[in-house]
């Protein structure tokens, strides 16, 4: 999806128009939504309250649970009202997308439409996650799905950001590209470790410590990407300044994110805020990265077009 959004954009993107305009600040808040979606997501599974709710969609059968309502029934019921909403909002993006499509890049109706499919593929796995009782397997694609439907909101924000390239990003484009698909592997990893529980299986029985370690060592490859593509950041000649900013945040939600996940570690996930801002972290981490993919992407089609 990536490459063909940004062969269709030229470095020097066309006025907004309304339609634009309006189509990019609606992404921008199922965006932010999506991301608040993920956090209290993963409270919800840290609290233990995943089956709070006990039956799907609604909760005890009713809209609002006001006579079960405590913290872990808020939790799950609230993850379900925000996925509720971003839902219809995506329902909103696919419809105006298409109806403004005359208007609007070739590309975009069929990019909203993939974010709808998954938010409602996403929809499914979040009733299974309940009728399944939090099965390890689809937990883990239950956030894989909500981390592939964030990125492919913030491709189409970043492919309609007005943006004029300076031709000079060189291979950043693609070290941005492996950081992010290493970063989102190892979100995947995680969600493994959290949903088997196999921080405390490993302290405690020894077992499931392969997917522990792989965790771990799974840091190695997003850590050096990212460094190298802060590095030869700052070291490229007239790069953009949106470019060397995104650069500048990646290397710092890096290094936000490995003392969280350290602080994790030694805490055996008995701290919450820790395990949700760990979790939180490497979505944003993985989003900068995308952000700075597509604007790099657009750079270079643009500059190979001169």
């Amino acid at each position: 999806m990536a490459n063909s959004v940004v062969d269709r954009h030229p470095a020097i993107a066309p006025t907004d128009s309304p339609p634009r305009d309006r189509i990019r600040r609606l992404v921008w808040k199922i965006a932010i939504a999506t991301l608040l979606l993920m956090a209290v997501g993963s409270a919800t599974r840290v609290m233990n309250a995943g089956l709070a709710c006990p039956d799907w969609p609604l909760c005890y059968g009713k809209l609002v649970p006001t006579q079960q309502m405590n913290l872990q029934v808020f939790l799950e019921w609230f993850h379900r009202l925000d996925a509720g909403l971003i839902g219809l909002s995506a329902i909103a993006l696919a419809g105006l997308s298409w109806w403004d499509r005359r208007e609007l890049p070739g590309w975009l109706p069929f990019a909203s439409t993939g974010a709808l499919g998954l938010i409602v593929f996403q929809a499914v796995l979040g009733g299974l996650t309940v009728t399944e009782l939090l099965r390890f397997d689809i937990v883990t694609a239950h956030l894989g799905t909500a981390l592939l439907f964030f990125t492919t909101l913030l491709i189409i924000g970043m492919a309609l950001l007005p943006y004029q390239g300076t031709g000079s990003v060189g291979k950043l484009p693609w070290i941005g590209l492996f950081g992010a698909i290493f970063v989102y592997v190892q979100s995947l990893l995680g969600g493994l470790v959290g949903s088997q529980w196999a921080l405390h299986q490993c302290f405690g029985y020894n077992q499931l410590c392969t997917v522990m370690n792989s965790h771990i060592l799974g840091v190695v490859p997003p850590t050096v990407t990212i460094l190298a593509l802060v590095v030869v950041a700052f070291r490229t000649p007239a790069l953009h300044p949106k470019l060397r900013q995104l650069a500048r945040w990646a290397g710092i939600l890096l290094l936000l994110q490995i003392g969280l996940g350290i602080a994790t570690f030694y805490e055996r996930l008995q701290v919450e805020l820790l395990t949700v801002s760990h979790q939180a972290t490497g979505a944003a981490l993985l989003g900068t990265l995308v952000a700075f993919t597509v604007l790099a992407l657009r750079d270079r089609a643009g500059s190979v077009r001169v």
